[in-house]
């Protein structure tokens, strides 16, 4: 007699530098259908994941690295899972904000902050190489998504001020929803980019500890990039007045802004924390608001 087998759904799964994804067929996860990793035989390398009303797909960075030493290799994995974190919400951010802003709300909102995220994390991934082997060079050149809208607009990865035609993927129909980017001030970002005010960040540098002479020159870079960021944030805020719905502001300029900050402030405590304490508590400066 023969018996009959139980049938069960097939899974693929993909195992990226350590860190296993898996699909499941048919699954739906809060209103976001997985597509899938890329199979061996995929040459573009990308991880894509559809969400209404287009996908998100971003360059492959586990392929491009080097041999990983052992000691770097649990930070690395922790790192490329990350990766893959960024590109969930992002999608997920995508699938919400249907409907929001002109025709660079894509790009400005959700591709241009997914770089920044990305260039960050690969940054991570190098110097965590970097320590006991050859730092791996180019990565920052992986950070860039793009978005597929079913064959049309394509939000090819510039960084989010851009401004320019890449990110014409105009979103059409939910509401906004917040993400932890977003918790900057909702309230600043409520009336839209009206063209008036300035926007205002806490002061890292009063907060922080003694500093140890061996991470003064990192220290003084970063605090000096803060600065940086926050005339690059006041520079896109006059160059996008009239720009946008109720979010705008928020979604394009603040949350952007605070999730470079927070990258920053965490380079300043763990340079820091390599010869003294490390400081806790920096990301509560992350956060800058619009003043009127």
């Amino acid at each position: 007699m023969s018996r009959a087998l139980p049938k069960y759904k097939k899974r693929r799964v993909a195992v990226i530098g350590g860190a296993a994804a898996v699909a499941l067929s048919g699954a739906v996860i809060a209103g976001t259908a997985l597509a899938g990793t890329p199979s061996k035989g995929d040459g573009n390398g990308a991880r894509t994941l559809a969400a209404s009303p287009g996908t998100i797909t971003c360059p492959d960075v586990a392929p491009q690295l080097p041999a990983i030493p052992a000691s770097a290799k649990a930070e690395v994995d922790r790192n490329l899972a990350l990766l893959n974190t960024q590109i969930d919400e992002a999608n997920k951010r995508l699938a919400a904000t249907v409907g929001q802003g002109g025709p660079n709300f894509v790009q400005n909102a959700i591709l241009g902050p997914l770089e920044d995220k990305r260039i960050a994390t690969v940054n991570r991934i190098a110097t965590a190489i970097g320590r006991t082997a050859a730092k791996p060079t180019g990565l920052d050149a992986l950070a860039p998504c793009t978005l597929d809208a079913g064959g049309s607009a394509s939000g090819a990865g510039g960084q989010a001020g851009s401004g320019d035609a890449a990110g014409t993927g105009e979103q059409a129909g939910a509401a906004p929803s917040a993400t932890a980017s977003d918790g900057a001030d909702d309230a600043a970002g409520a009336a839209g980019n009206t063209g008036a005010g300035t926007i205002t960040c806490p002061d890292v540098a009063s907060q922080l500890p003694a500093v140890p002479a061996s991470a003064k020159a990192e220290v003084d870079r970063n605090l000096a990039l803060l600065n940086t960021q926050i005339d690059e944030a006041n520079k896109r805020l006059a160059a996008t007045v009239g720009q946008g719905g109720p979010n705008f502001v928020q979604n394009a300029i603040l949350g952007p802004l605070a999730d470079k900050r927070k990258s920053t402030v965490d380079r300043i405590a763990t340079a820091i924390g390599r010869t003294a304490d490390k400081p806790a508590g920096l990301d509560s400066l992350a956060a800058c608001t619009l003043t009127k």
